[in-house]
C-alpha cells in the first residue's frame, strides 16, 4: 500500500445524528473531536451535544443512547458552529465512514447561510473506513472490528458515543497507518475509562513454582540422533557446535 503523508495537526472526529439521511431532515446531535499533532495527543478537544430541533428515530436512539428529553436544554448548531469551524480550520479530519459524517456537517452548514460553505473549505478529510478496507481486503472493517484487529480495549463502549469513538478512532488510525503502539507521551492522560489498556501486571511473589519436566534417556538420544542426521546433510547443526 503507498505511504500517506499526513498534516502536522489532526482532528479526530465523530457525530452521532436523529437518523441515517440527512437528505430526510436527519440532524446532528453531538459532536466530538481530539487534536493530534505530530502523531501525538495534545489534549485539545472539541465536544458538544446540540438540540436537533426534531424527535430522534428510536432506532438510533438504541445506537447511542441520547435521548430528546436529554438534548432538550443544550444548544443549537447555529450557537456551536462557530467554535467548532475554528477547530478544524485548516485539519485533516480523520473520521471513519467519513461521507456520513461529512454529508450531515454539510448539511447543516448549508441550513444556516450560503457564506458557510462545505468541509472541505476548512480541512482536508481522510477517511479512515476507505482506508482500512485497501489495507484488510475481505474483512470486516467497522471500528469495532479494527479495535479487536489491533488489539485495542474497547470494553468500555456499550453505546455509541461521538467523543468516546473519537479517542477509540485515533487509537485505530495511529496503529493502522503507522505502527505506533502508543498515542501518548509520558505523563498524557486521556479521559478516564477511554485509554487503551496497557496495565503492566505482575505476578505474585506467592504463585506456585512452575513444574519443570525433564526429558527421559529415550527423547535426549532421539534427539542427538536427530542432530547427527542434520550434521551428516550438510545443514551445519549449530546445536553440535
Amino acid at each position: 500500500m503507498d505511504k500517506r503523508t499526513f498534516t502536522n495537526r489532526l482532528v479526530v472526529l465523530d457525530t452521532e445524528t436523529t437518523g441515517l439521511n440527512p437528505q430526510e431532515g436527519h440532524r446532528i446531535i453531538e459532536i466530538g473531536c481530539v487534536e493530534l499533532v505530530n502523531r501525538r495527543l495534545t489534549g485539545k478537544r472539541f465536544h458538544t451535544y446540540i438540540n436537533p430541533e426534531r424527535i430522534i428515530d428510536d432506532g438510533a436512539i438504541e445506537v447511542h443512547g441520547i435521548t430528546n428529553q436529554f438534548l432538550e436544554d443544550k444548544p443549537c448548531f447555529a450557537d456551536v458552529v462557530k467554535d467548532f469551524i475554528a477547530f478544524i480550520q485548516d485539519a485533516e479530519l480523520v473520521i471513519h465512514n467519513a461521507p456520513f459524517d461529512v454529508g450531515f456537517i454539510n448539511y447543516e452548514f448549508s441550513r444556516l447561510n450560503s457564506q458557510t460553505g462545505t468541509v472541505t473549505d476548512y480541512s482536508k478529510v481522510f477517511d479512515t473506513l476507505t482506508y482500512a478496507r485497501k489495507k484488510h481486503p475481505g474483512q470486516r472493517n467497522s471500528l469495532d472490528a479494527l479495535c479487536k484487529r489491533y488489539g485495542i480495549d474497547n470494553s468500555h463502549r456499550d453505546l455509541h458515543g461521538a467523543l468516546l469513538d473519537a479517542e477509540i478512532l485515533a487509537d485505530v488510525f495511529l496503529l493502522m497507518t503507522g505502527g505506533q503502539s502508543s498515542l501518548l507521551d509520558e505523563g498524557q492522560g486521556r479521559q478516564e475509562g477511554a485509554a487503551v489498556n496497557r496495565e503492566i501486571k505482575h505476578l505474585s511473589a506467592d504463585r506456585p513454582a512452575l513444574k519443570i519436566i525433564r526429558c527421559t534417556e529415550e527423547e535426549l538420544n532421539a534427539h542427538q540422533q536427530r542432530l547427527e542426521a542434520i550434521e551428516k546433510a550438510g545443514g551445519g547443526c549449530i546445536w553440535n557446535q
